[in-house]
Parts: structure tokens; C-alpha cells; sequence
């Protein structure tokens, strides 16, 4: 059973095509189920990559207007959610407004003013020690996954995008991430995402995903596409990578809760 649970749409400001779009080309992919994770609002309007506050109802209405449209194939609500301190109580308040089959949490920024995956921002890289950018990065991400606010984590290792890696073995800054992981019962994203960008690899790594499923880590596999044509992107890989590293199930998600399917 495959599924693509990481999805956006144009209220982002960067994604093209109507749900219908995604939900015909994950239906030309044979996938059993699609589900959307446009990126959540935030109280005030920092960035210009993800929906405005008051666009959130037309969002969940959209959803609802296409699972109308295809009332017997499978269309999954979520919202892709960023992990910032301080605002936790906000993440709370998305999940009581709506009917959610997920929440996805992610990191993407390792200071209030740099987003590590933005474009704009490239330069920065070359300011400080690569190693303390990652360092920084897995800090934020141990604290999401202990705030046990999410149902799955995307793009573990988002900070490699650009091609910017330490030195050396790079298990020393993910392992206490992983070990909060599996403490945390939470399951961990492989995107295909990162094939489309510089660093040309899924997200997380092989020795990555051998260290997660050493924890007996859950996975779910997505593309976290922002056009129809991304949809179920080499996802052939993927289930290779993770049947390889030992993986025999991914999971599903239905009314916040994760069960387990037989990868085929």
C-alpha cells in the first residue's frame, strides 16, 4: 500500500495546481492514498512561504471540496507544522481547529531569521562553521520530537539540501535526535524531496535511516511535492532504501492515529 502524505498546495505561495491535480496524479501513481500538509500559518505573517492566517478555513474547505469531488478514493487533511519555540501553545491551537488525519512536524529554521533551506539565505553558509549550523539544526529537532506535538517528522536531515556537511562520521549529531525518537514512539519521514535539490539524496541518509531502524523507528514515505507532477517522486527508491536497511512496513495515518501496512 503506498501512499504520499506530504503535499502542498498554492496557498503557500509556492506550490502550483488544485488539489484535484494531486489527487488525479496519485491516482495515475496506482497510490491507495493521498493526503495534503500545506504549511501551517503562523500568528503573524514572518515568512513568505506558507499560508496566511486567514487562509486556513479556505484550506481545510478545499480539502473537503475534493473528497467531495472523489468521494471514494482515500484524501488525508494534515498541515506540515514548524517546530519554533515559544510557540507551541499555537501548534496546539491548530490541532483543536480542524479535523486532522496528521500533523507533520518540521524544522527549518536554526535561527528566528534564517530558514537553512531558503535560497535567498545561500550565502550564510559560508559566515559560520558548517558544524555548528547542523549542531544548532539537531538541537531544534531533538526539542520538536520531544514536544510530542506531531505524528510524523519530515526531512530529517533537511540541513544537507545545499551539499554543506561536517567532517567526519555524522551519526555524532543526529543519534540523540533518534534515541528521543524512538523514546517518543514517533515515526520518522523518508522524503524524495531531496533528490529534486543540490544535494541530490532522499532525506535522511542511508546510515540514517540503518541508525532509525536499528531503534525499531516507524517510517512513512512521501515526496513533499509542491506540483502534480512531484507526486509519488521515485518513490521505487525509496521503498528499495528502505526495504535495504531492513524496513518490512511503513505506516498510514487516519484520525491521528498510525497503523502499520505491509510494504509490497
Amino acid at each position: 500500500m503506498r501512499t504520499d502524505y506530504h503535499t502542498h498546495t498554492p496557498l503557500c505561495g509556492h506550490a502550483v495546481g488544485a488539489p484535484r491535480d494531486y489527487i488525479l496524479a496519485a491516482q495515475k501513481a496506482e497510490l491507495e492514498e493521498i493526503g495534503f500538509s500545506d504549511h501551517n500559518p503562523m500568528p503573524t505573517q514572518f515568512d513568505d512561504w506558507r499560508m496566511a492566517p486567514d487562509d486556513l478555513p479556505h484550506y481545510v474547505e478545499m480539502i473537503e471540496q475534493a473528497r467531495l469531488e472523489f468521494p471514494h478514493y482515500p484524501i488525508r487533511l494534515g498541515l506540515e507544522c514548524d517546530f519554533i519555540p515559544g510557540y507551541e501553545e499555537h501548534v496546539r491551537n491548530l490541532a483543536a481547529a480542524a479535523d486532522w488525519d496528521y500533523l507533520i512536524g518540521a524544522v527549518h529554521y536554526v535561527t528566528p531569521d534564517w530558514d537553512i533551506d531558503n535560497p535567498k539565505h545561500l550565502k550564510r553558509w559560508t559566515e559560520q562553521p558548517v558544524e555548528e549550523v547542523w549542531t544548532a539544526y539537531f538541537n531544534a529537532y531533538t526539542k520538536m520530537v520531544e514536544s510530542c506535538l506531531f505524528d510524523f517528522l519530515a526531512h530529517p536531515d533537511l540541513v544537507k539540501k545545499f551539499g554543506y556537511r561536517p567532517e567526519g562520521d555524522l551519526s555524532r549529531f543526529y543519534h540523540e535526535m533518534l534515541d528521543a525518537t524512538a523514546e517518543a514512539g514517533i515515526t520518522l519521514e523518508v522524503s524524495t524531496a531531496g533528490l529534486r535539490k543540490e544535494v541530490r539524496e532522499i532525506y535522511p541518509s542511508r546510515d540514517f535511516l540503518v541508525a532509525a531502524h536499528a531503534r525499531h523507528i516507524p517510517i512513512v514515505i512521501n515526496s513533499d511535492a509542491h506540483s502534480p507532477k512531484e507526486v509519488a517522486y521515485e518513490f521505487d527508491l525509496a521503498y528499495t532504501l528502505a526495504r535495504e536497511v531492513g524496513y518490512t512496513e511503513v505506516m498510514r495515518f487516519e484520525k491521528r492515529k498510525a497503523f502499520p501496512v505491509e510494504i509490497v
